[in-house]
Formats: structure tokens, sequence, C-alpha cells
């Protein structure tokens, strides 16, 4: 999956995505991802859902003749024409605190001993975030479990029938392994194709893969967080990937924007989206990453006169690296990974193999997006296990011949990409 995150809130509304999702098709995305599109409660955010199934109104053009899920539909039929399918969140673990399902169906919702509906938290920097718009479901205990599934087996239904073709399931990892079986299975059953997909970020590794067994299409993955030396990547990544196969992402609508975390350098934007793409089965981007934009998402806030000015255009860049992804199958798999030591720690050299295509590939990244740094190796065949010469697919500097040995100064941020085929 090579997937566009496109913002709804930034966006705006479903009349005005035509623009967005032809740029995505244009960069070699296969995947449209849209954030919650249900109607949300009275705080606003997109994932405190008020109305499951009604639209939200900042999407819609009210003085258009089609209904809001027309509307909505005929979005993801042109996406659909553009050779793009389109995924969309699933929330099913809380609803808007002031939902009317809390007076229609109080036994549906965790509560405190004194009755209080229980609020979604976490712990951020060592402080305890509360939620306080959401009110958490009980899928575990509640006394309706039957009415509870069979009504988000109809929330799911009806995203379908919009023409969703792929769920983010929001907080996966909080809901009961059962019910992911069980929804997922009918609704594979009923619509084959579909595709769910698993948020575990923050989750240790047992616990995500004990959520990805429960028949998830694929999981998310923390490489955007890699230091390109520490172990902690490589460990999470092979207690995993033989459970799920894995996203990854540069950055995303819950985390600042990586241009202005890495102080507006085009080099560690290139260098970043290179590993992500290439190191996981699956890619997401958020819309905006491809211009510079410093602006987060905010699930609230944001609104489309927050476009900013391009700061910087990473359009072709991005189109070659996702060219690369899907033309190389080690690149979509999940494949035995290994980070190959060098006398340069500024350099990293990563190995990987895909058993079912014989084919192995070397990415050989400067971690340094300021500074060039030297790479020698006295043999880069030496590093591979194929008996078949390296060919360099890099998105920019691609050499046409590999001397041996082989010396290069690489340029802040840069990355070769070497792929090669083992004789069957």
């Amino acid at each position: 999956m090579r997937i566009y995150n496109l913002f709804p809130l930034l966006a705006g509304k479903c009349g005005d995505w035509h623009d967005h999702i032809e740029r995505a098709a244009e960069m070699g995305f296969d995947w449209i991802f849209v954030n919650a599109v249900q109607r949300p409660g009275r705080s606003g955010s997109l994932y405190s859902i008020g109305d499951y199934f009604s639209v939200n109104p900042l999407l819609i053009d009210e003085a258009s003749s089609p209904s809001p899920e027309q509307q909505l539909r005929g979005m993801v039929e042109f996406a659909q024409a553009k050779g793009l399918r389109v995924m969309v969140d699933l929330v099913i673990n809380h609803c808007a605190a002031d939902s009317d399902l809390l007076r229609q169906h109080p036994e549906w919702f965790q509560r405190r001993p004194d009755g209080r509906v229980v609020h979604p938290h976490c712990n951020e920097d060592g402080k305890q975030v509360v939620w306080r718009d959401l009110a958490r479901f009980d899928h575990r205990h509640t006394s309706d479990r039957q009415g509870l599934y069979r009504y988000f087996h109809a929330v799911t239904e009806y995203l379908v029938q919009l023409g969703f073709e792929g769920f983010r399931c929001d907080a996966a990892y909080q809901i009961p392994a059962r019910l992911w079986q069980r929804l997922i299975q009918d609704i594979k059953q009923s619509y084959p194709g579909t595709l769910f997909v698993a948020e575990t970020l923050g989750c240790t590794p047992d616990r995500t893969r004990r959520t990805a067994q429960a028949g998830f299409d694929y999981i998310f993955n923390s490489s955007k967080w890699w230091d390109y030396s520490s172990p902690w990547l490589m460990e999470q990544y092979n207690l995993t990937r033989e459970s799920a196969p894995s996203i990854g992402f540069p950055e995303s609508h819950d985390t600042p924007r990586l241009f202005r975390e890495m102080h507006g350098s085009p080099e560690a934007m290139k260098q970043r989206y290179l590993f992500t793409a290439l190191f996981s089965s699956g890619v997401m981007m958020p819309i905006g990453f491809e211009f510079g934009f410093s602006q987060p998402l905010h699930v609230v806030k944001t609104r489309p006169g927050d476009w900013e000015q391009p700061a910087l255009d990473l359009r072709e860049f991005i189109r070659n690296v996702n060219a690369i992804k899907q033309r190389y199958r080690t690149f979509q798999h999940d494949c035995p990974t290994e980070v190959l030591g060098h006398e340069n720690p500024a350099i990293l050299v990563l190995w990987k193999a895909c058993a079912a295509f014989s084919e192995e590939a070397l990415i050989i990244l400067n971690k340094d997006p300021w500074h060039h740094q030297h790479f020698y190796c006295e043999r880069l065949d030496t590093l591979v296990q194929a008996g078949k010469p390296l060919l360099d697919v890099s998105p920019e500097y691609a050499l046409d011949y590999l001397p041996a040995p082989f010396t290069y100064d690489l340029r802040p941020g840069q990355a070769f990409v070497m792929v090669t085929h083992r004789d069957l």
C-alpha cells in the first residue's frame, strides 16, 4: 500500500478534492486515506463521532443537490477512476461524549463506580491526558454485546456502501481481538477484498502481534522515530513482521510536521521518505508533506484556509521512490532485513531479501542530512548473497557502473538503492 492521507479538514468540502486526488495519483500512490468522515459531536473533533450514520457537514456542499452520501461517494468513485482505492477511519473504541448513544444505550459504555462514563486517556511526557469529549465503549463487559456488535457491523457496512475499500482501525489494540476477528471475517465474507489496518502505535511488540493476529491485513510501525542506529526498531520489526505486514510514515496527522522538525531541510525530508517507503511493506504520507508544510494538522481546528505556500516541491522525488517500491518486490514485503556494520557510523547499510521472489536489496544511506559522508567498500557484492550484479536504481544520482572498490562521498541525506537477483 502506497497511501496518501487526504486530511479532510484541510482539503475542505469533498467536491474540492479532485486536485488532491490527481496529485496523489501522479506521485504514484495507489490508496487514498481519508480521516473520519462522520458527523462529530460538540467538540468538532474528527475522532469524537456524534452520529455514525451521517456525514460531517464541513465536508458537504449544502447548496448541491446530491445528498451528503452521494457527494462523498462521488469523490470515492473519482479516486477509483484514477486508479486509487480509498480507505477511511473506523472509530469504534469511543464516540462523542454528547452522542445520543449514551442516552439510547447506556449499557454500551464503560462506567466509573459512581456511574460516570469513562473518558479515554493516555500518558504523555509523564502527564495523564484525558479526552473529555470522548466516551469509551465497553466491548468486553457490556450486557448487550450482541447489540453493540450489530451496531458496528452496520456502521462498517455503511462506510463500505459509500465506496470505501479499506479501514484504518483507530486504537485497534484497545478492542478485544474476538470482536475484530468476527467483524473482519463477516465484512470480508460479504465484501471480499476489503482491507483492515490496525492502528497499534504505542503498543509493545507482543501486544501488536496479538492484535495483528485477529485478522488484520496491515499494522503501522514506528520507523518514523528511528534514529537509524538504535536496535529497538529492528527488534520490533522482527517480532511482528510474520504476523502482519507493516506501514511506515515520515509524519502523520498526530505528529509535528517533519519540515519544521528538520529546520527546513529538503535533504532530511527526502532521506526520511525514502527510508520509510522502502523499509516497510507499505507507506503513508499526509497531504502537504510534498510541499514542506510546517503547520501541523489538527483534528478540530484545521481548515482549508490553513493551506500553505509551498516551501519546496518533492513530488518528483516521491514519484521516483514510489516507482521503485512498485517495481521491486523486496520493498513490498516485511522481509528479512539486517543492519550491516560499517566503519563510518554516519552511514546506514541496510540489507533486505525477499525469499519468495529471489530479490535482494541494499540501501546505503547517509544518516547526516547536513554534511557529506564518505562510504567505502572493497566489494559491494560481498554484502549480498546473490550471484548476479547489483543494479543502482536510486531515485537520484544513480550510477551506471559500480566499481570495485566502491568509494563515494554521499551528499547530505543521500541514499543509494541497489537491487539484485539470486540465481535460481
